[in-house]
């Protein structure tokens, strides 16, 4: 599997944590992946055993420096508020801001170009300028 699709599928799972409790992730998880594996299109059909392993552990290494990555996202991100942010667009935020600091298998213009395109797909017409701008705060400092 691509890393690009690897990606997405980080972010669709780290977008569930803006609507269940902690306690609720692990069931989220399974449901994820486990979803109708008889259908043709169903997720777990299409990612192989081991990127699902890839996938959980990078999400749960996320998970938890969450707060870490707002803290660090509020501070690149002048005069907005983490509150006011659209929730697709900090998803892609704390996913990428991961990659660009904690990540060395990704260069930073990698994570961020793909967050922008991210931000293309699933966003507002202006996600993605936004999410490159906080981004490029992010990488100079």
């Amino acid at each position: 599997m691509k890393r690009q699709d690897i990606r997405e599928h980080l972010f669709r799972l780290l977008f569930r944590l803006e609507f269940n409790e902690p306690s609720e992730m692990e069931e989220q998880l399974s449901l994820y992946f486990d979803s109708d594996a008889d259908e043709e299109d169903s997720i777990s059909y299409q990612i192989p055993k081991r990127d699902r392993e890839y996938i959980t552990e990078k999400f749960q290494r996320i998970r938890g420096q969450l707060s870490e990555l707002d803290s660090i996202i509020a501070s690149s991100a002048r005069g907005w508020e983490l509150e006011r942010m659209g929730k697709v667009e900090l998803t892609i935020l704390r996913l990428a801001t991961y990659e660009v600091l904690f990540d060395e298998d990704i260069p930073v213009g990698v994570a961020i170009d793909q967050a922008v395109e991210l931000a293309k797909k699933y966003g507002q017409e202006e996600s993605s300028a936004f999410v490159n701008g906080v981004l490029a705060n992010i990488a100079r400092t």
